[in-house]
């Protein structure tokens, strides 16, 4: 392992510059801005191509050698002493419909910082480093969620990829054209020496803690499902109740199952003292005709499982699966079912934890080990590269909404841990995976 006396941390004295940071995250959130100081950039919209150029032309700045690849994903390189792979840090700047302005735009420009605070300082790094955003992290669009990164990464095939349509019926190939960023850089990407995402906790654990920095353990896994219920529309006065194939009623009785399986299980690990715990959500819900006195005819819903757990995971997607069927039967329904994400639980390995942990404590924060809540790109970049996470304080745990909000101080903590893991991660060699032993490259 690496000896992490303060000594062996390369320029400790090193630090980003705050307002910097503060004005590309103000610049960035200006483009799709929202009610409420949030800001909407749907993946490949105008509004994302826009704040795509804006990012591109502050990596052309830097001097960074900028490519774009066949799904979309930017990445820009600063060059190292020695040729080869990168060590890459970065997120997305795609957001949701109502996304706030921290929410992947801050490992963007986090890890542009990095690199404006090498330069400025005139410190060489034995490897290059690499800033990258992915193409529809959110999923909001085109599902399923983390796309770019799931391409580069070898988990999905492009011409699959390029054929996805979504929820406005776009498709994800011809929108890249129409926007200017079907590049030509091969898919699956260069897998880097390492890659390291700074991201919001988007959860309201370490403001709870009064904790500045969480070094994340892993991603919980992930079950996007859509449910389409297909009944008998008819008049609400005049239908009988024990005649009626309601598929408003079927929708509503799922949505509360998906919450109390949740619950039930949440019970279980608690009295067997297991710190899994299980989440679920009726995201969408859309009735048709959608009137007031008309029995609905069909019903679409979204159910978003997880779990840190595979198994627990993979237990509530078939008890839910069970309940539905038993309502379709009861109901005189017929409900079909359309995945669309599945990811299982991804574990970092715990000495990139460690790395994370040890150089934040090195510069005075506090840390808290956890897991996230969230998908992030860096469950997927973690199937190709040794992989850590560093999570900053939410407001409230409050994310996906133009509320969110992180203060300006656990920012720049956020971001000079970002700043010294890279050192570190740059000044070691990598073995299987892992931080190791062994004299600087």
């Amino acid at each position: 392992m690496i000896d992490y006396a303060p000594s062996n941390l390369l320029h400790a004295d090193l630090r980003i510059d705050g307002d910097r940071l503060m004005r590309r995250i103000e610049d960035l959130a200006a483009i799709g801005p929202i009610d409420g100081g949030g800001s909407c950039r749907l993946a490949l919209t105008d509004e994302d191509r826009a704040g795509r150029d804006l990012v591109v032309a502050w990596m052309s700045d830097l001097g960074l050698s900028v490519t774009v690849d066949a799904i979309g994903n930017v990445v820009g390189i600063r060059p190292g002493r020695t040729d080869g792979p990168p060590t890459m840090t970065g997120s997305h700047i795609d957001t949701v419909r109502t996304g706030g302005r921290y929410d992947g735009n801050l490992g963007v420009l986090a890890g542009l910082e990095v690199v404006e605070t090498l330069e400025r300082n005139g410190i060489e790094t034995n490897h290059p480093v690499a800033v990258a955003f992915f193409t529809d992290e959110e999923g909001a669009r085109f599902p399923p969620d983390m796309l770019g990164s799931l391409v580069y990464v070898g988990g999905m095939p492009l011409e699959e990829a390029l054929d996805i349509v979504g929820i406005d019926g776009a498709v994800v190939g011809e929108e890249l054209e129409r926007i200017g960023y079907h590049g030509p850089a091969p898919c699956p990407g260069v897998a880097p020496r390492a890659f390291v995402e700074l991201h919001i906790e988007q959860g309201p654990v370490l403001e709870a803690e009064g904790t500045t920095i969480g070094a994340v353990t892993g991603v919980q896994g992930i079950s996007w499902t859509e449910w389409t219920i297909t009944g008998q529309s008819n008049h609400a006065g005049t239908t009988p109740m024990e005649l009626r194939r309601d598929a408003g009623h079927v929708a509503a009785t799922i949505a509360v199952q998906v919450r109390d399986l949740a619950n039930r299980l949440n019970r279980q690990s608690v009295a067997e003292g297991r710190l899994d715990r299980q989440v679920g959500t009726v995201g969408q819900l859309n009735l048709h005709p959608d009137l007031v006195n008309v029995v609905a005819g069909s019903a679409t819903m979204t159910v978003d499982l997880r779990n840190t757990d595979e198994s627990l995971l993979s237990g509530v997607e078939a008890d839910l699966a069970r309940f539905v069927a038993e309502m379709a039967e009861a109901e005189g329904v017929t409900i079909d079912k359309r995945t669309l994400a599945r990811f299982e639980p991804v574990a970092f390995d715990d000495r990139m934890v460690e790395t994370v942990a040890t150089v934040a404590e090195r510069l005075g924060h506090s840390v808290r080990r956890m897991p996230s809540g969230a998908g992030h790109d860096a469950q997927m970049l973690a199937r190709i590269c040794p992989t850590g996470m560093v999570f900053v304080p939410s407001r409230h745990g409050i994310s996906h909404n133009p509320a969110e909000h992180t203060d300006t101080e656990d920012l720049v903590a956020g971001a000079n841990v970002l700043l010294h893991t890279l050192l570190v991660l740059d000044a070691h060699p990598l073995e299987s995976g892992v931080p190791s032993d062994g004299e600087e490259d």
